[in-house]
């Protein structure tokens, strides 16, 4: 309440004087006037200087970072260009090695074909050599039997033993090649001559 008090007080004594209120006093304008004064050579002197290391050293690291920048965007591309490079031989190789695998594969096919050929072609002609070794003893086989039939029909034809073994041999011999090459008359001559 004390406060209130003096501003009306206050208020009541400035009522009362005749002074503008507009104009301030001289003695006040003169003091205001050198202490802003003061306050503005202060600045010049002390803090204007600071505020220009200030602004120089943020422009410098400004300026410092955009060439750092520069200089880091120019390693970044040069480091990306040999990427790219790598990156291109690294392709041309894979190709080389994918060529270079399709032809050992057809080489490894052909190599397997020609073994596969030659094995069939084993195979084939120890085949027919088995097939030659089981006629020729089918064949001999057949010879005695029929030689063996023969001599007992040619017995039973002449009526007496044929007894000479020499004279059986030629005489099968000569049935059985009448036989294969589809003639009688060997077969039919054969008998005749033994017995006489």
């Amino acid at each position: 309440m004390s406060v209130t008090t003096t501003l009306l007080l206050a208020a009541e004594e400035s009522s009362h004087s005749d002074e503008n209120v507009l104009v301030p006093p001289i003695g006040e304008l003169i003091i205001g006037t050198i202490a802003f004064g003061l306050l503005v050579a202060f600045f010049f002197w002390k803090i204007k200087p600071q505020v220009q290391k200030f602004y120089a050293e943020r422009t410098e690291r400004i300026e410092g970072g955009l060439a750092r920048a520069e200089a880091a965007q120019r390693e970044a591309q040069a480091v990306l260009e040999q990427y790219r490079a790598q990156l291109a031989e690294a392709r041309a190789e894979a190709a080389r090695i994918r060529d270079e695998a399709a032809v050992q594969g057809r080489q490894i096919v052909a190599d397997l074909r020609a073994q596969a050929e030659r094995e069939v072609a084993e195979i084939r002609a120890r085949g027919e050599a088995q097939l030659a070794a089981e006629r020729a003893q089918i064949v001999s086989s057949l010879r005695q039997e029929l030689g063996g039939m023969a001599l007992e029909l040619a017995t039973r034809i002449v009526g007496h033993e044929l007894t000479q073994t020499e004279a059986h041999r030629r005489l099968i011999d000569d049935f059985i090649a009448g036989l294969e090459s589809g003639s009688g008359e060997a077969a039919t001559a054969a008998p005749v001559s033994p017995g006489s």
